[in-house]
């Protein structure tokens, strides 16, 4: 790819052997070159919708319930066949819905580029559609255009372009014709080059094309987009897994009792083969996708309206609470992207600045001393905001520039002095707008009583021989602000004869008075800094991925307390290892400073090939490849771009980073919440199938239909299981260590409990069935008290189940919206009972008060045996833990 990106580099040597660019191509050249390398536009690959719901059925579960569905049609039970059929089907609309809404980053990278550019053929300039662009043509920039494609700068004029989105540099980047051919320097540094997508802000220049379409840089990242293959979710990869499982089995089991029932010659084949699948249907857990979709599109519902993020797939929600690294862009998420003046160096004060971003809110103050009112001090102040061409404006609520970020700076220092609605006496005359051959700025102003200043600022090493510096204090204080990673600006003043008309260089280099020196730096973000002390102690580290200079990203990185101690490495030294050396830096380094897309692609997946899993925050093109590579993608909704949103599985509405704490909090509470639903169904699910081979293998008539096993699975099991939408956080969630990659949804004890559950529930309920027989009752009866019990037992061990503390503590009322579940689970539970149609539907009868008691009496019995384990497990970890301290 490097080849070919360089090669325009080479060709233009050809093209302009004696440096003629406004001849340009010939007319006849450029259409050739067009038919041999194809238009300057970016293809993108769809995959088709009917392709998208097809793959919703590549799931064992679903497999075994469309088998499943197929044996019930054929021994002509038509309406189990449809009830399956359906909570297939519901479940691929779920996934399919997912899928196809999900936005396509590759279209927004299209709207990104320019539709026409200014090129010169045959000594002609004229404008063309940006998708005739060949290697070799001669492109026209100014002020206001977007960058065609990637470019080589062969002549400029005062040229800058807005590269942020690109790279994350705040500023816009001086552009000259520099013959700089190394490949090797990083994107942020390669000022004789012009890059597609980007923004020309000032001045003007001539450009020779580089790279057209997929081999520009912009093009690149699009390629980059669509190879990225994104991971399954822990959740859906544990889920998965435990499916297969559960299927492998059901299935087994299913085999091994069909060959016991054959032998054994009890029943005929029909009765044993609807027996068979009577068992398969109780025991797959076919509400389970149902449900987890259920709660996740609760907890996504929930975090838009509440918690201010926009999550736009249902597993990334879960796959917060598993986030062990998070790895982040500097510029507008750590930081605000504001440039700030925080520091004021004048000959003999020094000053510090409070309050950060553009918002005039903050005050100057004196260091080591009580504040007084310097007239140097107001002189520095009014220079820095005259020598200036940006506009400060207020708009929604929101302080924003027209400008340059660091002229934006010193107009918030002006008028957090002065006030907001201060206006100053001086009165333009005459400007010398910055120009990268002399790095600063200046303007001629006159007072209300017609004295005339010059004002200026630049950079220091340009002021200080204009004011015949050679002080050391100048230089120290430059090198102790560089130091600490702040942009150095010095201001200084002229003053001049009343009828001077015009700034010229020669006026200034003449002799000015400097008055200071202002340390600048993009603020971190103040709500970063408590919600990184909360990721730290949630295990979860962060990790900066940034286009900035090294010292930069380090001197926040140190004020944000990213990390107890601070490793850097910079994209450069980055591409120098081995995979295996990459995958150890990804993890040991915390800050990676001067990187392209592809080193942020490539850091996501080193962390994740350790094992990480990682979330990635960006707001720039730079980022959609990292954005959709790592398990979750995180962009900002106000600044970010539209590639990095579609990129992303999530949105910050308010481009908080601290939004992401609570987020995690949110993505653990609903990880914990499905593992528990998970847990609470299978014993349930699993009972039922017990009860059939149990009766197979005793060689007993069926004692519960099919579609009583429906209800049970279907509407009992989903409607008591919506109670853990609404289950709180437990204690401390933000205090334990994520869930680790590949690590399986049930530990040794889940599964134990689960099956000693499913084999209490499945032996009270037979016991009570024949002892109901045994007393003269009716078949009707038995089975219906049988389907009652499995219900209740099961609203029983919900109490169990919600949380990690007993079952009768203050947690018992703290998810209110449970007691109304359960209420209406019992209702319905009446109505299958006394209802004439539902007894018809589902083989059932009216019970007495002694059996409802006996049904009682089996829940409460599964709750104390569950609750007497809760309590033994909590005395052995008190006994490790007093181990463990002592």
């Amino acid at each position: 790819m490097k080849e070919d990106y360089y090669q325009g580099i080479n060709q233009l040597m050809q093209d302009y052997p004696n440096g003629d660019f406004e001849q340009g191509l010939s007319v006849n050249e450029a259409k050739e070159r067009l038919l041999v390398n194809g238009p300057n536009k970016l293809e993108t690959k769809k995959v088709p919708k009917w392709r998208l719901f097809v793959r919703q059925f590549h799931n064992m579960i679903i497999y075994i319930l469309i088998i499943a569905a197929l044996l019930t049609i054929l021994m002509g039970h038509l309406s189990d066949a449809i009830i399956i059929g359906l909570v297939v089907v519901i479940n691929a609309l779920i996934g399919y819905y997912q899928e196809a809404n999900a936005s396509d980053a590759l279209e927004k990278i299209k709207e990104m580029l320019a539709s026409e550019a200014t090129v010169y053929r045959d000594g002609k300039r004229l404008d063309v559609p940006t998708e005739e662009l060949v290697v070799g043509d001669v492109v026209f920039l100014e002020a206001g255009d977007k960058v065609p494609a990637d470019l080589r700068i062969v002549d400029s004029d005062n040229l800058r372009i807005q590269e942020a989105s690109l790279t994350g540099e705040a500023d816009s980047i001086e552009k000259t014709a520099a013959d700089i051919v190394d490949e090797d320097v990083p994107l942020a540094e390669q000022i004789n080059r012009a890059f597609a997508s980007t923004s020309v802000t000032n001045g003007s220049g001539l450009g020779v094309v580089a790279a057209t379409a997929e081999n520009t840089q912009i093009g690149q990242i699009s390629m980059e987009v669509e190879q990225v293959k994104t991971r399954k979710s822990p959740l859906m990869q544990q889920i998965d897994g435990l499916g297969r499982g559960v299927s492998y089995v059901v299935i087994g089991a299913a085999v091994l009792l069909f060959a016991i029932g054959f032998l054994l010659e009890t029943y005929s084949l029909s009765v044993l083969a609807l027996a068979i699948v009577t068992m398969i249907v109780g025991s797959i857990p076919e509400g389970l996708p149902a449900t987890t979709s259920v709660i996740l599109a609760m907890g996504v519902s929930d975090m838009a309206k509440n918690k201010h993020t926009i999550v736009k797939t249902l597993p990334a929600v879960e796959t917060l609470g598993s986030v062990d690294v998070i790895a982040t862009d500097k510029t507008g998420t750590l930081t605000k992207n504001e440039m700030t003046v925080k520091d004021i160096f004048l000959t003999d004060h020094h000053y510090q600045v409070s309050g950060n971003g553009y918002e005039p809110k903050g005050k100057i103050i004196e260091v080591g001393q009580a504040m007084v009112a310097s007239e140097t001090l107001k002189l520095f102040l009014e220079a820095g905001y005259q020598a200036n061409d940006t506009l400060l404006y207020k708009e929604d609520r929101r302080w924003k520039i027209n400008g340059e970020p660091t002229d934006g700076s010193f107009l918030t220092l002006y008028h957090k002095y002065f006030g907001e609605n201060y206006e100053s006496e001086y009165k333009e005359v005459d400007m010398l707008p910055f120009d990268s051959d002399y790095r600063y700025m200046a303007k001629l102003v006159k007072s209300a009583n017609g004295k005339q200043l010059i004002f200026i600022k630049g950079s220091p090493d340009k002021l200080f021989p204009m004011a015949k510096v050679e002080d050391a204090y100048w230089t120290q204080k430059v090198q102790e602000l560089s130091a600490t990673g702040k942009r150095v600006v010095a201001v200084g003043f002229k003053e001049v004869s009343s009828d001077l008309e015009k700034i010229s260089h020669e006026i200034l280099f003449d002799g000015i008075t400097l008055l200071g020196l202002a340390g600048i730096i993009d603020p971190p973000r103040e709500e970063v800094i408590e919600s990184l002390k909360d990721m730290r102690k949630a295990g979860i580290e962060v990790k900066m991925i940034t286009g900035d200079h090294p010292l930069t990203a380090k001197t926040i990185g140190e004020k944000l307390g990213l990390a107890p101690k601070i490793q850097v490495i910079t994209g450069q030294e980055w591409d120098q290892l081995t995979q295996s050396e990459k995958e150890a830096a990804a993890v040991f380094h915390q800050i990676f400073a001067r990187t392209t897309p592809k080193n942020k692609l490539e850091i996501i997946e080193a962390l994740q090939a350790s094992d990480k899993v990682t979330a990635m925050t960006g707001d720039g093109v730079n980022d959609a490849p990292a954005l959709k590579r790592a398990d979750i993608g995180v962009a900002m909704g106000i600044e970010g771009t539209d590639v990095a949103k579609d990129s992303a599985d999530m949105i910050l509405t308010n481009d908080h980073f601290a939004t992401m704490s609570i987020a995690i909090r949110e993505g653990r509470r609903i990880y914990d919440n499905i593992k528990k639903s998970i847990l609470f169904l299978l014993p349930t699910s699993f009972a039922e199938g017990l009860i059939i081979a149990f009766t197979i293998i005793m060689q007993q008539d069926m004692p519960l239909q099919a579609t009583q096993l429906l209800w049970i699975n279907m509407v009992s099991a989903i409607t008591i299981q919506f109670a853990f939408i609404f289950e709180p956080a437990e204690d401390q969630i933000m205090e334990r260590p994520p869930q680790k990659t590949g690590s399986r949804l049930m530990n040794r004890h889940d599964i134990f409990q689960m099956g000693y559950v499913s084999v209490l529930m499945a032996l009270i309920s037979i016991l009570a069935h024949d002892w109901l027989l045994a007393q003269g009752l009716d078949q009707v009866t038995a089975s219906t008290m049988m389907v009652n019990i499995i219900v209740i037992s099961k609203i029983f061990y919900l109490f169990n189940i919600r949380t990690s503390k007993f079952a009768l503590s203050k947690e018992f009322f703290s998810n209110k919206p449970a007691f109304l579940i359960i209420g209406i689970m019992v209702l319905l539970q009446l109505l299958l009972t006394y209802v004439p149609f539902m007894q018809q539907a589902f083989h059932t009868a009216p019970m007495s008060v002694v059996e409802w008691g006996i049904t009682i009496l089996a829940g409460f019995l599964i709750l104390v045996i569950t609750e007497i384990d809760k309590w033994v497990r909590m005395k052995r970890k008190e006994t490790r833990l007093r181990e463990l301290y002592n």
